[in-house]
């Protein structure tokens, strides 16, 4: 089977790995993958603020509660709702009673005003008439002592009546100005609310499609991890093997190097043997030559000395260790031919190099995945792409969004004529103070010439020319007043026509809340201006709900109910987008089916080793034979012994044959008995190293390939456990990426995206420059010139009456 190199640590790591805890390896996973960081979204909704108008608080504000209450009691019906219900539905069908029942005090201020338009200026032509005859008007003919008292009355009242028309003709005055003043800039914000308006429903489409651009935000960071995803898996793998891994191949590396060992001493104990059997050939017949001579020449009759004891040294002179006896190993070294033939440093070295590399090669083999993951976030959501599109009531916006640029536009000229027709009312207005100020001016001049003609009166000289132009300076206040008095009390009654329905049927309703409650009632208002109607909506909304919730900045999203009629979690749907990347973040392989622990030559070796039989060397042989010596006798001993024999002998010929074994004893020792002595220390520690590690050397090597063929298995399904883990982990943090867009995407339409603060801050500012800034100034204005108009009616009089006392006077009383 051919061998993919540099795996076959990661098999083994995985072998001797399989004892982990598989949750507790998925748990660390998640952990060297880390969680996902905390994306920064980029706000789209746009700061809306249409700053709020405010009548600031003067001295008026008690003229304009009095103005108020007089309306109140005018009005006393509450909010017509089905005269108005009518009126909007079906104008024709309005009945003339049902609105003179309505304005019942409307009506009776009409009859005032209508009696007040025919009486005055018919009485004013009849007075004129009547004193362009002298029978009206004229002086007091006779003093009499009444005469003071009386005058002084009238002059009092005309004082008074004509203080009260200057403090009516400045409130005129200064009210008829600030409605002038509050025109302008009443007539100026329309526009700017129109645009406030027009931006609150325009820039939804905008604000809506940059929410779903930042879709790119997860993507891109979802692509920056996919980068390096690869190399990541590689790296969490080769995390949780390392620790196994590098002990297996250490355990690797140490039964090779034991596998050198045991078979170098096995070659090395098989060798010596044979040289030893070899030698021992050689030895045993020069040994037992030596044996025979000795013993020929010791039992010699003329041997002096200790011969006999010679002789039972010589008698021993015999191999001792017999190798024959020992039975061969040469069947087990033959099994061993060969091995080591792998090189296991190498491979070890080889395998770690390999181990190390392994996040290069989970890259390379996911590379193909990784970019078909790619394509897949690359794809912009479909729900996403059409969240602008499907937004409710987006072209009912546009219509209004047009319908309001088009209002702007065509109520420019219309607010110009306002200002127009204001400045004509102003000017008109001004013209009939002007003339009340006329009035009072005759009143005053009149008083003040008539009091110093009077008190001048006593002086002989006084030629009375004072108090007549007194007395003329106040019947010309009295034509003035006959004269203006028409066109003041249709001044008065239209501007309080006007004014005081704004008042009751609008202001008042609307500060009640009656105008939104009719709003509110289903029915009231015809499908044309139906708000739900105008903007698509499936269900009614309160518009004093809407308004309450506007005020408090909340979203269209919450005041118009849109959740009803959209369903922004199917826009927000991107299940399609991720069971495609969950099923590409599933895909992810590692093939490791073609992948062997063990070179070729390394299994050969290691199965070579298992049925070589080492078990059973019977190293007891060699063992008797060891502990023996090579020769019985002391071979240096009995050479010294016969050195002193021959020296004793008294026969030469014996002493130098003795002397000649002597030496040649020493030479076979030197030569053959210490070669085979040092032959077998050699065995003997070859012997001894078999022994101590045959058996264990057979049992670590049965379970090394015990362990190869079970991990060969175990290893596809350990790797998918380990991928899957590291996929679902890192599928996990990459949808933690897509769930915070989602949630601020849910977030920003929900409660920021159109905030409709400017309509209800628009519906304030109406308020307030209809109601008290418009409003409050014309009725007052009205209200005051009517109490001047009215108060003409005592001036008359008073004037009338007080000019006759300031003529000269017929017959005076004498003093006594």
């Amino acid at each position: 089977m051919p061998r993919a190199p540099g795996l076959t640590a990661p098999l083994l790591g995985l072998g001797l790995g399989l004892v982990l805890s598989l949750s507790g390896t998925a748990a660390a996973d998640c952990e060297f993958l880390g969680q996902a960081e905390r994306l920064t979204f980029t706000p789209v909704a746009r700061t809306r603020w249409l700053a709020p108008r405010v009548r600031a608080p003067g001295t008026l504000d008690h003229l304009y509660g009095t103005v108020r209450r007089f309306l109140s009691a005018v009005q006393l019906n509450p909010f017509p709702s089905e005269l108005v219900k009518t009126l909007l539905n079906d104008p024709s069908s309005v009945k003339v009673d049902e609105v003179v029942r309505y304005q019942a005090g409307y009506v009776v201020c009409a009859v005032i005003a209508g009696l007040y338009l025919l009486a005055v200026p018919t009485t004013g032509l009849c007075f004129g008439w009547f004193r362009c005859r002298r029978r009206c008007g004229g002086r007091v003919k006779t003093e009499h002592k009444a005469l003071a008292c009386e005058r002084g009355t009238l002059m009092a009242f005309l004082l008074l009546t004509t203080l009260v028309l200057l403090v009516g003709l400045v409130c005129a005055f200064v009210t008829n100005q600030r409605t002038h003043e509050h025109t302008g800039p009443s007539v100026e914000a329309v526009p700017e609310t129109l645009r406030s308006l027009r931006g609150l429903v325009s820039n939804v489409p905008q604000e809506l499609q940059a929410v779903a651009q930042q879709f790119s935000l997860p993507q891109e960071r979802v692509l920056k991890d996919l980068d390096g995803v690869g190399l990541v898996i590689g790296n969490v793998i080769h995390s949780r093997l390392s620790s196994t891994v590098y002990l297996a191949l250490a355990s690797l590396h140490s039964l090779g190097q034991a596998l050198q060992v045991f078979v170098d001493h096995l070659r090395a104990l098989n060798a010596t043997v044979a040289e030893l059997q070899v030698r021992q050939e050689h030895l045993e017949p020069a040994v037992r030559e030596r044996r025979e001579r000795l013993l020929t020449l010791l039992q010699q009759p003329g041997c002096q000395g200790d011969c006999s004891g010679a002789l039972s040294w010589a008698r021993a002179l015999e191999l001792s260790a017999d190798f024959t006896q020992v039975h061969s190993v040469d069947a087990v070294v033959r099994q061993l031919q060969g091995v080591p033939e792998a090189n296991f440093s190498s491979m070890i070295e080889e395998d770690n190099n390999t181990f190390n590399a392994l996040p290069l090669l989970a890259a390379m083999q996911m590379a193909s995945t990784i970019r078909e993951l790619k394509e897949v976030v690359a794809q912009e959501s479909k729900g996403l792409r059409t969240l602008a599109e499907g937004f409710p009531g987006l072209k009912a916006a546009s219509r209004w969004s047009q319908a309001l640029e088009e209002l702007e536009r065509s109520s420019r000229p219309y607010l110009q004529e306002v200002q127009r027709y204001e400045t004509y009312r102003w000017l008109l207005g001004c013209v009939l103070c002007s003339t009340i100020l006329l009035v009072v001016i005759c009143n005053l001049l009149g008083l003040n010439l008539g009091i110093w003609g009077l008190s001048a009166r006593e002086d002989p000289s006084h030629l009375e020319a004072r108090g007549e132009a007194g007395a003329r300076f106040l019947m010309a206040g009295v034509g003035f007043s006959f004269l203006f008095a028409a066109p003041l009390i249709l001044l008065v009654f239209a501007t309080f026509l006007v004014g005081g329905n704004v008042e009751t049927l609008v202001c008042r309703s609307w500060e009640s809340g009656e105008l939104f409650e009719f709003v509110d009632t289903p029915g009231n208002l015809p499908p044309s201006m139906n708000l739900s109607h105008l903007l698509g909506l499936q269900k009614n909304i309160s518009v004093l709900l809407a308004y309450q919730q506007c005020k408090e900045g909340a979203a269209l999203w919450k005041v118009l109910q849109l959740n009803d009629s959209f369903n922004l979690e199917q826009h927000l749907d991107i299940s399609q987008f991720t069971h495609k990347l969950q099923w590409e973040v599933q895909s992810l392989k590692m093939d490791v089916q073609n992948l062997d622990l063990l070179t070729p030559a390394a299994h050969r070796d290691l199965e070579a080793l298992r049925s070589s039989g080492i078990e059973n060397i019977t190293y007891r042989d060699l063992l008797v034979q060891i502990q023996k010596p090579v020769v019985k006798a002391d071979v240096e001993q009995l050479a010294q012994q016969l050195e002193g024999l021959a020296q004793a002998q008294g026969n030469p010929v014996l002493g130098q044959q003795l002397q000649e074994e002597a030496q040649g004893l020493r030479n076979l020792y030197q030569e053959r008995v210490i070669t085979q002595q040092n032959l077998m220390a050699k065995l003997n520690q070859s012997m001894r190293v078999l022994e101590s590690s045959a058996l264990e050397l057979q049992l670590q090597t049965t379970e090394v390939l015990a362990n190869v063929t079970r991990l060969k298995a175990e290893l596809p399904t350990r790797v998918d456990h380990i991928l899957k883990n590291v996929s679902e982990c890192f599928l996990a943090r990459e949808m933690g990426y897509f769930s915070q867009y989602l949630a601020w995407v849910k977030e920003e339409v929900t409660q920021h995206i159109a905030t409709c603060q400017p309509l209800s801050a628009a519906l304030d500012n109406s308020h307030v420059i209809l109601c008290d800034m418009m409003a409050d100034p014309w009725n007052a204005f009205w209200f005051c010139l009517g109490w001047c108009t009215f108060f003409l009616i005592p001036s008359i009089i008073f004037a009338v009456k007080t000019s006759k006392y300031f003529r000269p006077i017929r017959k005076r009383l004498r003093a006594r």
